[in-house]
């Protein structure tokens, strides 16, 4: 009489409760998917951030040498008190003058020289502490212009006539008659506008899109479906999904 040999006995399957399928895994909360890695990377890189502290330092460099070159150019083709050189009719002219005030002559006149240049010295540290936390292209445009402006007209302030921080700024751009400028001047209006721009469109200095209110809960709760804005897309501004 012939045996078999016995083969593996199968496992039995688990008998589910009254016939009830199994419950399948919990899925996931969106708290938990919201939730950043550990070792998520940073908004700015710092590659990236050293790159554009570099140039904003040129952006600056190159806004001082422009500014100096055009003085000195300014001084040797016009006089104080000469006939202006209209470029568009009157209204933008070359006329030389010396500023004791503030930009684009505004207080001239006012005996506050050195005040001014406190002030412009005290500009110059901000922007240099800030410029080691940009984070966005449009930071580094507006604070290498800013920074390049400051420079040049203190540059005036310290080392011309009359004296050490009390040198008159050299202006050559006429408005119309309303005031004189320099090529500084131009930049620091510039950088004013831009801040203002990207202040508004709520792009920080590190380049993330702060938003306040309702919108900031809403982008809390949404978590990783908010993505952070920085300038290179703030043209078509951050994504939302609710």
């Amino acid at each position: 009489m012939s045996t078999t040999p016995a083969g593996p006995v199968p496992a039995p399957e688990p008998a589910s409760h009254d016939g009830a399928p199994e419950s399948p895994e919990p899925a996931p909360t969106a708290a938990a998917e919201a939730s950043p890695e550990p070792d998520a990377t940073p908004a700015v890189s710092a590659t990236r951030r050293r790159r554009l502290v570099a140039w904003t330092v040129v952006l600056a460099v190159v806004v001082l040498l422009a500014d100096q070159a055009t003085k000195w150019w300014a001084e040797s083709a016009l006089t104080v008190g000469g006939d202006p050189v209209p470029l568009v009719g009157e209204l933008l002219q070359l006329r030389l003058i010396y500023n004791p005030g503030a930009a684009l002559s505004i207080l001239s006149g006012t005996g506050m020289t050195w005040l001014l240049t406190i002030v412009v010295v005290g500009v110059v540290v901000v922007i240099v502490r800030a410029i080691g936390r940009i984070g966005s292209r449009g930071w580094a445009l507006a604070l290498g212009l800013l920074l390049g402006g400051a420079l040049g007209n203190l540059g005036d302030r310290l080392f011309r006539e009359p004296g050490f921080a009390q040198g008159h700024v050299v202006d050559f751009i006429d408005y119309a008659g309303f005031f004189v400028g320099n090529v500084a001047d131009i930049a620091v209006v510039v950088a004013a506008v831009l801040i203002v721009v990207l202040t508004f469109r709520g792009i920080g200095l590190d380049g993330q899109r702060h938003v306040d209110g309702d919108a900031g809960a809403r982008g809390k709760t949404d978590g990783a479906l908010t993505e952070t804005a920085t300038e290179d897309d703030a043209g078509t501004g951050a994504d939302r999904t609710s």
